[in-house]
């Protein structure tokens, strides 16, 4: 194959008889300006859902042209509504299997890639990968590099038949072309410790710094497994050095096997004399300064934090990651505050905008940036917030936030 290819269309599919039942995924890269086919990709899967088919598809699709054309822009053709609208960001990924998978195709795929819904007669040939596959007839990649240019199918976008796709809830949608490398943040909030479950003030260093709990380090282990697909992409763990943090922290690097490195700047809000009370009692006990700090952003308990101060030392600890760790994956463990900052951060939200987010214990949010084009600045995109692994229902229940 010669000559630069500037843009590739990828049509996958995913087939499960007896959804979830035996599995495979097709997956065909194209040149977009003459529809010549690049790569084919059939692999049977084993039993699984049509769902986890369907992104296994994409993300071999995505394999195939990072590998052909790592440099083309990408459109990405599926007849499911599901994983078009969750990699579009516009339906929040509820389903626990679908995470790691969705995770590892966002890694894969360049900033401006864009994705089409198509009706399943534009989706034959990836389908018939997928079947193919399931029937023994083929398995693995097959590399076309001088296959005859066919014209480019025409695509139709009518009204999709969403009947069979799990419900998902509208989201936002905020792509843009990156001017240099991405940086991606998977942010790990600590697991539980004696004070969380009673929602007590707990701050950084200067607080009582419990350590986790045994329900605490059960999360973080859950926490660990359930990214264990994305592993290899993980260059470091970085943590805040208070306690909790760090025993988390240490859990998720030896399940990565990477090294792990302290940031001061993401440590938690210091609450000072409030520190171990709950926000009931502080109401009680100090009433001017509880409205002092909830009508100022730049009021703080007596001897903590306002949180101006803690955006300030936390928007100082980004930028160093970004530049120590450009282009990279890193896993951040931190705690509420910080993590809801650099949310903010990266959404381009107002400070305030901290006291709308719920974050629970041993969650996982994804933030990405990158700088913008022209050398304008770093721009962010929220890519999942607030995400637990399977098994973590007991962190739904909003009294244990």
């Amino acid at each position: 194959m010669t000559g630069r290819i500037g843009r590739v269309v990828i049509e996958a599919d995913g087939a499960s008889r007896g959804n979830p039942g035996q599995a495979s995924y097709g997956a065909v890269v194209k040149d977009a300006e003459t529809g010549r086919v690049l790569a084919e990709d059939g692999t049977a899967i084993g039993v699984a859902s049509n769902n986890v088919a369907e992104y296994r598809g994409l993300i071999a699709g995505l394999t195939m042209a990072q590998t052909l054309a790592p440099d083309a822009d990408i459109e990405v053709r599926m007849d499911s509504k599901l994983v078009v609208e969750q990699m579009s960001g516009n339906w929040r990924i509820k389903h626990p299997d679908m995470l790691p998978l969705a995770l590892e195709a966002n890694r894969l795929a360049p900033f401006g890639t864009t994705y089409t819904w198509v009706a399943r007669e534009q989706n034959k040939h990836a389908d018939r990968l997928a079947n193919e596959a399931l029937d023994g007839e083929r398995s693995g990649v097959t590399f076309h590099t001088d296959a005859p240019a066919p014209e480019p199918p025409a695509v139709t976008r009518e009204e999709p038949d969403t009947a069979v796709e799990e419900v998902e809830t509208p989201g936002s949608r905020g792509w843009s072309s990156p001017g240099g490398p991405v940086t991606t943040l998977v942010l790990v909030r600590h697991g539980a410790t004696s004070l969380t479950a009673d929602k007590r003030f707990s701050g950084g260093l200067a607080g009582s710094n419990p350590g986790l709990t045994d329900e605490g380090r059960a999360q973080v282990r859950e926490v660990g497994e359930w990214l264990a697909p994305i592993a290899e992409a993980v260059d470091v763990v970085v943590t805040s050095p208070v306690r909790r943090t760090r025993e988390s922290a240490e859990i998720l690097a030896e399940r990565f096997g990477v090294g792990l490195v302290e940031e001061p700047g993401l440590a938690e809000m210091e609450f000072g004399s409030w520190d171990g009370q709950t926000f009931t009692e502080v109401r009680e006990q100090r009433p001017d300064e509880m409205d002092d700090w909830l009508g100022s952003l730049d009021a703080a308990p007596g001897g903590g934090e306002s949180f101006r101060e803690v955006e300030k030392r936390v928007q100082d600890a980004l930028a160093g990651l970004l530049e120590s760790y450009a282009g990279k994956t890193v896993v951040v463990v931190s705690h509420v505050t910080p993590i809801k900052i650099l949310v903010a951060t990266a959404v381009d939200a107002p400070l305030t905008s901290l006291f709308r987010m719920e974050l629970s214990t041993a969650s996982v949010t994804v933030l990405s940036f990158f700088a913008e084009p022209g050398g304008s600045g770093i721009r962010g995109s929220m890519r999942l917030y607030n995400a637990q692994p399977p098994g973590a229902g007991q962190m739904l229940d909003p009294q244990r936030w």
